[in-house]
C-alpha cells in the first residue's frame, strides 16, 4: 500500500496535465486573439445587419441570426476557456493574468455590440415573439428555450444604452475584484512543521485520523486566512454593496431573486428548499454526536468533522483512482465509461497540486466544437477518489450536451450537480460492495454522510450567512471583519446544534470560499443537485437497467428544457413540494445505516 508521500510522487499524477491546444487551434501565442478578432469583426457585421430590426425577423430571418451568433459565442467561448484555464493553473503568472484581462475586456467589448439583440427580443410582445418561434419550427430548437428564457428578464432590463454602461464597466467592477479575490485567494499559504503548503494541503490534513495533526494543520490555516483577511472582507463588502445597487435598477425584489431566476426556480421552490433543509438540522447533528463517540471523544471540535472515523490513512494512488472511477462508469454504462475515459487518454485533466494553482476541483465546459476540462488538486486520500467521480459526472454530462450546441449545451445551476453526485453514488456504492468488515462499512457510509452533510447542510448554512450578509449590508452599511465573522459563527452554530464546539479560530474560514464572491446565491444549487442526483439515483436502483438511457437522454438534453422538464425525463417531478422531504429521507438512510454498524460493533 502506498504511502501518502508515495502516491503524491507518482510521475502520473505529476505528468497529467491537460492539453489547451485544441481551445486555440494549436496556437497557443497568438490564438486566443485571433479568435476573438475574428469574432469581433463578425459581431460588427451582424450588429449591422441586425440592429434595430429584431422585431422585423421571421422565422427564417430568426434562424439566419442566431446561427450567425452561436458562431460567434463559440469563437468568445473559446478564446475565454483558453485565458481563464491556463490562468487558473498558476494565478500568479502576471502574462497570464494579462492574456485574461485582455481576453475579458475585448470579451465585454463584442458583448456591448451585440447587447441589442436581446433586449429589442425581449421589447418585443408575447405574440409576436410566439410567432417568430413558431414559423422557424423545428430549424430553430437549438436555440428555442434559449430565446424563451430570455424573455423571463424582461421585467428587469433597463434601456440599451443604460445596459451598454453597465457591461462596459463590468470588468473594472465587479470583474476585478472578482480577479483580485482569486489572486489572494490562491496565494494563501500556510506554515506546518517550518515547510510552507498551499492552502489545499492544509485543508486536506483535516481529515487526517491523527487529531494531533488535525489540530496543527486547522490553527496553520486560521494563521494563513489572517495576513489578508481585512483585504477580502473589503473585497466582499464591495461586491455585496454592488449587488444591492444591481438588484435595485433591476427591480428584483430581493439579494436571491436574480438567482432564482436564472436557475429557473421559483421564489418559492427555493423557499421550500431552504425551510425543508433547515427543518432537518438534526440529521448534521445526530451524526456528529455519533461520530465523537466513533472518535473517542466527547464532542467534536470543528477541525473534528471530516476526520475518519477509522485509525487508517489510506493513500490511494492516481492511477488506481482513476481505474477505480472508469470501471464504475463503464459497468453503469459503456457511454459513460467511454466518455470518462477521453479525459484521461486525451489529457483533459489537469491533477496535482502545485504552488499559485487555483484550489479546490471544477469542469470547465468550453464549447460544443472542443470538450470539457476538469482540473483536481489530488491529495490521495479516498475522499478525491470522490473527487475525481464527481468531475467526471460534470465531465460527461458536458460532453453529452455539446451536440444540443453553444446556447442549451449547460443547465442551469439546479441541475448542474445531478450528473457530478450520480458519479459520486457509483463509486461509493462499488467500495461498500467490495468492503470486507463492518469496520470498513461504517468508515465508507461516514464518509458518505459527510460528503451529504457538506453538500446539503453546509451549503444551505451558507446560503444563510449570505442571506445575513446581503441583508445587513443594505440595512446597516459597510460590514466589518468582526460582522462577518459573527454571520459564520451564527449560520454554522444554527447548523452544529449542540454537537460541535466551533473554535475562534473557525470564525475566519468563510474568507476563502470563492463562491460568495464570484456567484452570489449560488451555493443552494447544491442542495437542490445532490437530493436531486440522490432521488434519481434510488429511481436507478429500484427501475433497473430501463433507467440507464432515461438518464444519458437527460445529461443529453443539457440546458435545452426547464428543470421540470428534464426531471420528468427520468421520472422526478420537481415541482412536487414534497420532493425535497424525500431526498432528505434518503440522507437519514444513510444515518440510520451508520447508526445500526456502530451499534453492531459496540
Amino acid at each position: 500500500m502506498a504511502t501518502s508521500t508515495e502516491a503524491l510522487a507518482d510521475p502520473e499524477l505529476l505528468t497529467a496535465e491537460w492539453d489547451l491546444a485544441p481551445l486555440v487551434d494549436g496556437d497557443l501565442d497568438n490564438g486566443a486573439e485571433r479568435l476573438l478578432s475574428e469574432a469581433a469583426q463578425r459581431a460588427e457585421a451582424f450588429a449591422e445587419s441586425h440592429a434595430g430590426k429584431v422585431a422585423s425577423l421571421d422565422g427564417a430571418g430568426l434562424t439566419a441570426a442566431m446561427r450567425e451568433l452561436a458562431v460567434i459565442e463559440e469563437l468568445v467561448g473559446k478564446a475565454g476557456s483558453y485565458a481563464g484555464l491556463w490562468f487558473s493553473t498558476d494565478t500568479a503568472d502576471p502574462v497570464r493574468g494579462a492574456l485574461m484581462q485582455k481576453i475579458d475586456e475585448r470579451t465585454t467589448a463584442l458583448g456591448t455590440k451585440l447587447l441589442f439583440f436581446e433586449l429589442e427580443w425581449a421589447e418585443l410582445d408575447d405574440t409576436a415573439a410566439e410567432s417568430a418561434l413558431s414559423a422557424a419550427g423545428e430549424e430553430l430548437s437549438f436555440a428555442a428555450h434559449h430565446l424563451r428564457s430570455v424573455r423571463r428578464y424582461r421585467p428587469h432590463l433597463l434601456s440599451e444604452p443604460e445596459e451598454k454602461i453597465l457591461a462596459e464597466k463590468s470588468l473594472s467592477s465587479r470583474g476585478a475584484w472578482q480577479r483580485l479575490f482569486g489572486e489572494l485567494a490562491s496565494a494563501i499559504r500556510i506554515e506546518l512543521d517550518g515547510e510552507s503548503e498551499s492552502l489545499e494541503i492544509g485543508l486536506s490534513m483535516l481529515q487526517s485520523p491523527d487529531r494531533g495533526l488535525r489540530q496543527k494543520a486547522h490553527a496553520a490555516v486560521t494563521a494563513g486566512l489572517e495576513p489578508g483577511l481585512r483585504t477580502r472582507a473589503f473585497i466582499f463588502n464591495t461586491l455585496l454593496y454592488e449587488k444591492s445597487v444591481d438588484d435595485r435598477l433591476r427591480k428584483y425584489p430581493h439579494w436571491l431573486a436574480s438567482r432564482n431566476l436564472s436557475n429557473e426556480a421559483s421564489d418559492q421552490s427555493v423557499m421550500a428548499l431552504i425551510t425543508a433543509v433547515r427543518g432537518r438540522y438534526d440529521i448534521p447533528q445526530r451524526w456528529y454526536s455519533l461520530k465523537a463517540k466513533l472518535l473517542g471523544l466527547e464532542k467534536l471540535a470543528d477541525y473534528d468533522r471530516v476526520a475518519p472515523v477509522l485509525e487508517e490513512d489510506t493513500a490511494v494512488p492516481y492511477a488506481e483512482a482513476r481505474e477505480l472511477v472508469l470501471d464504475c462508469f463503464s459497468a453503469f454504462s459503456p457511454v459513460a465509461g467511454d466518455g470518462a475515459r477521453l479525459f484521461f487518454d486525451q489529457n483533459w485533466i489537469d491533477a496535482p497540486v502545485r504552488e499559485n494553482k487555483r484550489g479546490g476541483a471544477f469542469c470547465a465546459p468550453a464549447t460544443p466544437t472542443t470538450h470539457p476540462y476538469v482540473l483536481l488538486n489530488y491529495t490521495a486520500r479516498r475522499r478525491d477518489v470522490l473527487t475525481m467521480a464527481h468531475e467526471l459526472g460534470h465531465g460527461l454530462h458536458a460532453l453529452l450536451a455539446r451536440d444540443q450546441g453553444i446556447f442549451h449545451m449547460s443547465t442551469g445551476l439546479t441541475l448542474a450537480e445531478t450528473a457530478s453526485t450520480f458519479g459520486e453514488s457509483l463509486v461509493f456504492e462499488r467500495l461498500f460492495a467490495e468492503a470486507t468488515t463492518d469496520q470498513q462499512r461504517l468508515s465508507l457510509v461516514a464518509g458518505k454522510i459527510d460528503d451529504s452533510i457538506a453538500t446539503v447542510f453546509r451549503q444551505m448554512a451558507m446560503n444563510r450567512f449570505e442571506h445575513l450578509l446581503h441583508k445587513r449590508r443594505r440595512s446597516e452599511g459597510e460590514l466589518s471583519v468582526e460582522h462577518f465573522n459573527e454571520a459564520w459563527f451564527e449560520t454554522q452554530s444554527e447548523l452544529f446544534g449542540d454537537s460541535v464546539e466551533i473554535t475562534d479560530d473557525y470564525r475566519t474560514w468563510w474568507s476563502y470560499i470563492p463562491h460568495f464572491i464570484n456567484t452570489p446565491g449560488y451555493v443552494y444549487a447544491y442542495a437542490y443537485g445532490q437530493l436531486l442526483a440522490l432521488s434519481a439515483y434510488a429511481r436507478f436502483k429500484t427501475v433497473g437497467p430501463e433507467f440507464i438511457p432515461r438518464y444519458l437522454e437527460l445529461l443529453s438534453s443539457g440546458g435545452s428544457k426547464s428543470p421540470e422538464e428534464l426531471g420528468a425525463i427520468i421520472g422526478i417531478d420537481l415541482a412536487d413540494p414534497g420532493f425535497w422531504d424525500a431526498g432528505l429521507a434518503l440522507v437519514d438512510e444513510q444515518l440510520r445505516t451508520a447508526e445500526e454498524l456502530a451499534a453492531k460493533l459496540s
